[in-house]
């Protein structure tokens, strides 16, 4: 069963397919922070962007989600263990973690649950780091029909949570030693074709689709497409990562 505020498993597959790739030099950096390379949680995994990355610099990553849908879209990986299980109630053992990874997830959360679960499976010294990725910049003419289906259309779709992807989680509790982390950025090259099947990712586009019967992305395929130029061509697309590190002590 998906979580009770679950916009996604229903397009678990186009989540998986356009969703944009976190840079490996973030996992670099994660992984150097680290106390250890044992044990990595990934807390809200989805379809396990960031469970792969984490894969490739600790011995094992154990990744969990309330969503079947959502593991069941992941790639599959032999340093991976998927658990369809929430973030507030995790079958990790005590101080057994090194690291908590939650990549766009944290806005999902009950943090008065999931906080002391974090401090439960991680070991002292061990990192807990929350990333969220905003809105993309391509160019201005692109950015302007991008921002119209954002606000003007898609308004009234957008969950609350929404909100704390915007500040970059500034707003939501987070009660660790804080650890300042260097900027990154999620740079994509994408044909108009993925752009807008990211944009049909977006759970306020499902939710109008659901609601309405409409889909706000085609409506505007024909601007989007005069200001992208040669579909075929690919433009970088550009994700500000905002990143939130703490440590436990102990």
């Amino acid at each position: 069963m998906g979580h009770p505020k679950d916009y996604f498993s229903a397009h678990a597959a186009l989540y998986a397919a356009r969703r944009p790739r976190y840079p490996q030099a973030l996992f670099d950096w994660l992984a150097g922070v680290a106390p250890g390379r044992e044990l990595a949680w990934d807390a809200g995994c989805g379809n396990g962007q960031a469970s792969l990355g984490l894969a490739t610099r600790f011995a094992r990553v154990i990744a969990t989600d309330p969503s079947a849908e959502q593991i069941a879209a992941a790639l599959a990986h032999p340093g991976v263990e998927y658990r369809v299980e929430p973030a507030e109630a995790p079958s990790l053992a005590p101080a057994s973690a090194d690291l908590v990874c939650i990549a766009q997830a944290l806005h999902w959360f009950d943090l008065d649950r999931f906080h002391p679960e974090v401090h439960r499976v991680l070991r002292p010294g061990g990192r807990i780091a929350a990333c969220s990725y905003g809105l993309c910049r391509v160019d201005p003419a692109v950015d302007r029909v991008f921002m119209h289906l954002y606000e003007a259309v898609l308004g009234p779709w957008w969950p609350p949570e929404r909100r704390h992807v915007e500040n970059g989680y500034r707003d939501l509790a987070f009660p660790y030693r804080h650890l300042d982390a260097p900027p990154f950025i999620l740079g994509q090259r994408w044909q108009l074709d993925h752009y807008l099947g990211y944009l049909r990712s977006w759970s306020a586009t499902q939710r109008c689709l659901r609601d309405t019967g409409c889909d706000a992305v085609a409506e505007l395929a024909a601007e989007f497409a005069a200001a992208w130029g040669d579909p075929q061509s690919e433009r970088d697309v550009s994700f500000p990562l905002a990143l939130r590190v703490g440590r436990v002590e102990g």
